[in-house]
């Protein structure tokens, strides 16, 4: 039997957390127990001992270790202290912090998932492009896992959301889909949304160029990238082609014409852009175009030309670096899809 290094480190007590100290404690240590950071045999620290260290009392102190004992995660033996009795599962546990849930994001959720095996844990949460959410999922679930795997996009700038992702030890941070400049000592896997979108369009010029204007339909509500218009407007001046951006499909439709390609970001106006076609007996890849961002099953059975990233095999890649503890800095593989609409 030896006593644990990891008590100090991994114990936290919180003055705002409603919850009693005492259950504070025996939460952080059936965690690390459950993260396999306490082994079975292992000492903890002694009544006394956590006492001091932690500025609680003794009476405090000691309905945690008798909870402990009750729920059988520990042991007392008579004049050596207190033990690791069992290990429980012995599961890594990951937490996947998302900007929004969506079909093409569960891909990454269940690749990551099937990735990580019958071993690991995944819990999900979600953030809503709020760093106040996103602080308290940290807040709440910090210490909890061993691994943080998030998508850091958000309506607030860098300086408001980067202390937040700085509270999780960079050990155990993951960043997908965006890349974080000041954050490049952290393992990503990211979309160059600018690039991605230019290179994609360039490789498909000849289609693309049948066309006499291209609009793009880009949500002003701050819930995607820039980069992403940037890259359609530098592609379009690049090959001398007519471009305007709308904020949505109303206003992009009401200014039709016939020849027009639509490069449609959300879901809902792809769908008024489609409903606008055959109400008006508009055959899509001759009379109008259509290409849409990010691959669902829907727009495979639709015939929707699509410009994507491999979500999957984002979920995969991180489920490798998670499993291998490596680190990564690399884009992920993106291309269109070409079908009828365009």
């Amino acid at each position: 039997m030896k006593k644990s290094e990891n008590l100090n480190r991994v114990l936290s007590i919180n003055e705002k957390d409603k919850t009693p100290k005492y259950k504070q404690i025996v939460n952080a240590i059936v965690n690390d127990i459950e993260r396999g950071y306490y082994k079975k045999n292992d000492q903890l620290m002694s009544i006394t001992e956590l006492s001091i260290e932690h500025l609680l009392s003794r009476d405090t102190v000691e309905k945690a270790y008798r909870e402990l004992k009750r729920l059988g995660f520990i042991e007392s033996v008579h004049g050596k202290g207190y033990f690791v009795k069992a290990n429980r599962e012995n599961k890594m546990r990951v937490l996947l912090v998302m900007n929004k849930m969506s079909s093409y994001k569960k891909l990454i959720y269940y690749a990551l998932l099937k990735g990580l095996g019958e071993n690991s844990i995944v819990d999900l949460q979600i953030h809503n492009y709020s760093a106040d959410s996103f602080e308290d999922i940290i807040d709440r679930n910090l210490g909890k896992y061993n691994f943080y795997v998030v998508m850091p996009h958000f309506l607030e700038s860098k300086e408001v959301f980067l202390p937040i992702l700085n509270k999780i030890p960079k050990s155990e941070l993951l960043l997908l889909d965006k890349y974080v400049h000041e954050l490049k000592d952290v393992p990503t896997i990211y979309q160059d949304f600018e690039q991605d979108i230019f290179s994609a369009f360039e490789k498909n010029l000849t289609k693309i160029k049948k066309y006499n204007k291209l609009y793009l339909i880009f949500p002003d509500d701050n819930n995607y990238p820039a980069e992403i218009m940037k890259g359609f407007r530098t592609f379009c001046a690049y090959n001398n082609l007519s471009a305007k951006v709308f904020s949505s499909a109303e206003s992009a439709l009401a200014d039709h014409e016939n020849n027009v390609l639509y490069v449609v970001i959300e879901e809902y106006d792809l769908a008024d852009v489609i409903k606008y076609s055959k109400k008006n007996e508009l055959v899509l890849g001759r009379d109008m175009g259509i290409i849409s961002f990010n691959e669902t099953t829907l727009k495979e059975v639709l015939d929707i030309t699509v410009i994507t990233t491999d979500f999957e095999a984002m979920g995969r890649r991180a489920a490798e670096v998670v499993l291998q503890k490596i680190f990564v800095s690399e884009k992920n593989p993106f291309y269109i899809i070409n079908r009828g609409s365009a």
